[in-house]
């Protein structure tokens, strides 16, 4: 192992001066960058997926529990697979507490292919009180008597799985959306190492539409303070 040079503090002073002047630079860009995400178009999408959750059957509408803003986790879980990816539990251990995103009118939930009833030991094995849901029926048969293809994967139309000759190849990612009324428009996406670095509250509502002040925020409290 290779540890620092050591110096005096005045050296570190120095030095640390000169960093801070380069860090200044790459918050500056961030910023810049974050303020020409949020000038990205979007696109309509159908708002009529049909996942599986705690209570059943939810579209993509519902997942936004009245928000305006919706923040989607591609979780890594195939239908054969026993449990989930670990590289995707790690980030999703480092999601905070949902309150302040839902305080700033965001919500989060996370989505997989494996079915319901795999996801949920595996969710209570971890411990976690995060929205997941299973994208693994498509279309329910009213869709399909509609005309929709009941065929649909979520993950695969944002890009969460990718064919290949073997058969789908799963991507981790983070999908962004935005609600007018009843309906629904796709922001943003994220995947593989460009994860690196996110999962904190404002983190992810720096890759939404609206940002970190969206209509009906608040300042930051207490997580068990807020009033939404």
């Amino acid at each position: 192992m290779s540890y620092p040079e050591i110096v005096s503090r005045e050296q570190w002073r120095a030095a640390r001066e000169e960093l801070l002047r380069k860090e200044e630079a790459v918050r500056r860009a961030r910023e810049a960058l974050g303020a020409e995400r949020r000038r990205l178009p979007m696109v309509e999408v159908d708002p009529d997926y049909v996942f599986e959750g705690g209570d059943g059957k939810a579209t993509l509408l519902d997942l936004f529990e009245g928000r305006a803003q919706l923040v989607v986790h591609h979780f890594m879980f195939a239908p054969e697979w026993e449990t989930g990816c670990p590289c995707c539990a790690a980030f999703l251990d480092q999601v905070g507490h949902l309150a302040h995103l839902r305080a700033r009118n965001t919500s989060f939930a996370a989505v997989s292919r494996a079915p319901f009833t795999r996801i949920l030991p595996f969710k209570a094995r971890m411990g976690w009180a995060v929205p997941w849901y299973s994208s693994a029926h498509g279309y329910d048969d009213g869709e399909r008597e509609r005309g929709r293809d009941r065929g649909r994967d979520f993950n695969r139309d944002f890009e969460a799985t990718v064919e290949t000759d073997g058969g789908p190849v799963e991507r981790p990612g983070l999908s962004c959306f935005l609600r007018d009324h009843d309906r629904v428009f796709h922001t943003y996406s994220v995947y593989d190492d460009g994860l690196e670095g996110l999962g904190t509250t404002s983190a992810l509502l720096d890759l939404t539409a609206l940002g970190r002040s969206p209509a009906g925020s608040e300042r930051l409290r207490l997580h068990d303070e807020y009033d939404y």
